[in-house]
């Protein structure tokens, strides 16, 4: 990947995609650009901050910022499935891929389900598939 492609897989620049949310000069108009981004946070490492304040309070349990900053995996490519959005709910069926320490590699498949509050959209939960 070209260091200045958004780990997203969108085919934008970082800094014409993820960065503007990372850093809170934009906020996520959609549940797949909040989705995106919050995997652009995971794969980079480092934006603990912006994954906490986008996890909706009630279901993020103990989780602290510091504790999302960390990572184990190195995130390698995203695909979005399928994206649903109505009125302040939604959900992002998506599949990434990742290599764990050891260099074997792994596939994550999820639905993500997401609420808007405030006009903030925040992830709830995800619901992870065992077919992949």
């Amino acid at each position: 990947m070209n260091p200045a492609q958004c780990p997203c897989h969108s085919a934008k620049t970082y800094a014409k995609c993820c960065q503007a949310f990372h850093s809170g000069k934009a906020k996520a108009r959609t549940v797949t650009q909040l989705m995106r981004s919050r995997y652009s946070a995971y794969a980079l490492g480092g934006h603990g901050d912006y994954l906490y304040r986008t996890w909706h309070p009630d279901s993020r349990g103990m989780l602290q910022a510091q504790d999302l900053d960390l990572s184990t995996l190195r995130w390698i490519h995203l695909e979005v499935l399928r994206a649903q959005q109505s009125g302040e709910a939604g959900s992002v069926e998506f599949i990434a891929r990742f290599v764990q320490e050891d260099g074997s590699e792994g596939v994550h498949h999820e639905r993500s389900t997401f609420v808007r509050e405030k006009g903030h959209w925040l992830y709830e939960q995800g619901q992870e598939f065992e077919d992949s």
